[in-house]
């Protein structure tokens, strides 16, 4: 079995990958004051609740957006299955063409939602990611990275309201009922949750204006199944691109 896991800023998605097929999935809180030692043992018991022994995996891949996380869940993932974690990042074949300033800076979790994609859905692509930001990337012909943009996501966007206003009272981010909401509450969840959505379909108008041709559109992340169904535009809903693209490079820079 492989062991595929991506760091991000709210959780770690730990997964199970058995012949290219996702045998399990978790999260675990990211936590940056947690020591390799408790994340060794968190993930030792994700691993358990699946009856997935240590000595069952094979090989693991990582990437991460969170430095000050990754040594300790490294270091966490070598105590459990006594072996180096491949890791993403430069150097790795990816058969990406990156036409950024500056490629490096792109964030992994990027590159492996792109990688994914691309297995799925011939080019041109734009790839939206609905996490702690909300990200827009764009894949050209030839797998050609062209950038993309960065967004507040969903539940910054909210706590940012709650904390700098005296009378919003924190609300739960459930599919608002109308647009013209009666309530406080509701009209909260509205201006947040079909804000973000009409928020997605102008920058889309916007992106493929910009291209001159139009693009399959595919969604991913945590909060992409309840943003995605308000949207005008056409999106693919993806769940796991983020396990699948970490399996693909994996098979692309295996150790022999």
């Amino acid at each position: 079995m492989l062991l595929a896991i991506d760091i991000g800023n709210t959780n770690i998605v730990i997964g199970g990958i058995r012949e290219d097929e996702i045998a399990f999935e978790a999260r675990i809180a990211t936590d940056r004051i947690k020591t390799s030692d408790q994340y060794g043992a968190e993930i030792k018991s994700m691993l358990g609740l699946f009856d997935v022994r240590p000595r069952d995996v094979e090989d693991c891949i990582i990437s991460s957006v969170v430095p000050p996380v990754f040594n300790s869940v490294r270091t966490g993932v070598i105590k459990v299955i006594g072996r180096q974690p491949m890791v993403v990042g430069p150097g790795l074949k990816t058969g990406l063409n990156i036409q950024m300033d500056t490629p490096s800076q792109v964030g992994s979790d990027r590159i492996v939602i792109a990688v994914a994609a691309l297995a799925e859905y011939d080019p041109p692509l734009t790839l939206l990611d609905l996490g702690t930001a909300t990200t827009i990337e764009v894949v050209g012909q030839g797998s050609t990275y062209l950038g993309g943009c960065i967004i507040p996501g969903v539940r910054i966007s909210m706590d940012a309201l709650t904390s700098r206003t005296a009378q919003l009272p924190g609300i739960s981010l459930d599919q608002p009922k109308r647009v013209i909401g009666k309530n406080t509450v509701d009209c909260m969840r509205s201006g947040i949750m079909y804000g973000t959505a009409a928020m997605l379909d102008g920058m889309l108008d916007r992106v493929e204006e910009e291209l001159g041709f139009s693009t399959t559109i595919v969604a991913t992340g945590g909060m992409a199944q309840f943003i995605v169904p308000l949207c005008r535009r056409e999106i693919r809903l993806e769940k796991d691109l983020l396990l699948k693209g970490l399996n693909i490079i994996y098979q692309k820079n295996r150790r022999k």
